[in-house]
């Protein structure tokens, strides 16, 4: 039974333990259950995670903000509301924390940058943030990113190294390291990522979280990515009613964003438990091309994909067809950043982190020519996949490539595009054809680190991805870490 005082015990547990003892290690929607049950409190919750941030963010070194005295207001806002029979919105008193790229009011937006003034007015959410203060959410703070979000691990000149809770000595990932690194860790149940080639899939992977990359446009942004149409936002979460119950808050549209889609008035978590009886997925282990594929990667996922066929589900090994098209992903993604660059002054520039310095030297190496054909290039790849998403369901790979590597500081080897890409060959090919991706934890390596499972559904079909995650999740349940000792 949960203590509802959201007491640390003396060790805590694991998600594979029958019994919760501390309100940091529940669910947003166990939290709501107690809420609602009258079991547990938003102020009691929020307490007890920022207990577990003081313990564990000294290590891990997840947020850039905390706003404990606003959070614990909040929550005291939000405490009353239940009392009273009256929560505001579907995530009323659940903890939330959101990613240091996402604009939010009364809190700076450093992006993990030098160059970015934080004595400037604050006074915008962007639309993510907007729709968690909406839906009562209780604002925890900012996570960390590397610089401008540039790279697959989370590491900048600003916020110093963010660390892997499973194993401190590891990275958790990137860019959305800080967010995947808090729910690890059980600092907020859900926090908000952006993914522009893996930035939510990588570090949920490696973090043995709950991470969903929604179908492009699906959740609004604002301002636009530098980098273009690649760039998504998405919730990384503890479980997969917890992705369906953030995604239904986050996919209101929004003007300010004029490729977000129109309204889907559709509840996410109606036929999240109706399985996959009968559903076509392809199993696609290489995607083709990939030949970096970690052994303990390759038997776990090929154990995990197995439980599909347990489940109902006709698992057929397909490759969907297409040549690796990375070229492609660095290509525009070096033009975003030296757009950026050439947004910043001669005394910003030499404040930059070095990775992101080399991404924009590549970028000032394009033409217009080549630019254009790069996107003719994605252009074919987005029509190979809806045509390829026609005779099957689904596309089932691993997430990553690897197991979570080791923890340095910004700038610790060349970037070129097979050093910021060439390990997570999964994520980024999916950020091109904008295609809704979810990541569930589907098992450890020998040394303890989470192995990650990648579920790609057709264009829209969101809710069927979530759907899919959850009947893997109901056969091979998360487990968490235990949390870092500071």
């Amino acid at each position: 039974m949960i203590d509802p005082t959201g007491r640390a015990p003396a060790r805590l547990t694991t998600w594979d333990e029958p019994h919760m003892t501390d309100l940091a290690d529940c669910t947003a929607t166990q939290l709501l259950a107690l809420y609602r049950s009258g079991q547990a409190s938003p102020v009691e919750a929020t307490r007890a995670v920022f207990r577990r941030i003081a313990r564990v963010n000294p290590v891990i070194n997840a947020f850039v903000v905390l706003a404990e005295e606003e959070a614990m207001a909040s929550a005291q806002a939000s405490e009353a509301r239940w009392q009273q029979g009256a929560p505001v919105g579907p995530l009323d008193g659940v903890p939330v924390s959101i990613k240091d790229l996402i604009l939010t009011r009364g809190w700076p937006t450093l992006r993990g940058s030098r160059t970015v003034d934080p004595k400037q007015p604050w006074d915008t959410d962007a639309p993510a943030t907007a729709r968690m203060r909406e839906a009562g959410a209780v604002l925890i703070g900012k996570t960390a990113t590397p610089e401008f979000g540039c790279k697959g691990e989370t590491n900048s000149p600003l916020n110093g190294i963010t660390r892997n809770p499973w194993n401190p000595a590891k990275t958790p990932g990137g860019s959305s390291g800080g967010t995947a690194a808090a729910v690890a860790a059980g600092c907020g149940p859900i926090s908000v990522g952006t993914d522009g080639a893996g930035s939510v899939r990588i570090p949920a992977g490696f973090c043995g979280n709950v991470g969903l990359k929604p179908s492009f446009g699906r959740v609004p942004a604002y301002p636009l990515s530098p980098f273009g149409t690649v760039a998504h936002l998405g919730p990384h979460t503890m479980s997969v009613r917890d992705a369906a119950l953030a995604t239904n808050v986050l996919k209101r549209p929004d003007a300010r964003d004029w490729t977000s889609l129109p309204e889907d008035p559709s509840d996410y978590t109606i036929g999240l438990e109706d399985g996959v009886r009968g559903l076509r997925i392809a199993w696609s282990p290489r995607l083709g091309y990939v030949d970096n594929l970690d052994p303990e990667v390759a038997a776990a996922c090929e154990e995990a994909v197995a439980l599909f066929e347990d489940l109902g589900a006709r698992v057929d090994p397909i490759d969907p067809g297409f040549e690796n098209p990375l070229e492609i992903t660095t290509g525009m993604w070096f033009a975003g950043a030296w757009t950026v660059w050439n947004t910043l002054t001669p005394e910003q520039q030499a404040l930059a982190d070095p990775d992101f310095v080399a991404e924009a030297r590549f970028g000032s190496a394009y033409s217009a020519l080549e630019l254009q054909r790069l996107a003719l290039r994605r252009g074919a790849l987005g029509a190979h996949m809806r045509q390829f998403m026609q005779r099957v369901d689904l596309l089932v790979t691993p997430t990553v490539a690897m197991p979570a590597f080791d923890a340095k500081p910004a700038g610790h080897t060349p970037l070129d595009p097979q050093t910021m890409l060439g390990w997570t060959p999964y994520s980024y090919p999916f950020n091109l054809t904008q295609q809704p991706a979810i990541t569930v934890p589907c098992g450890l390596t020998a040394d303890g680190l989470p192995i990650g499972l990648q579920i790609v559904g057709p264009m829209f079909g969101d809710a069927l991805v979530l759907r899919a995650a959850r009947a893997f999740e109901s056969a091979c349940p998360v487990r968490r870490p235990k949390a870092v000792q500071a």
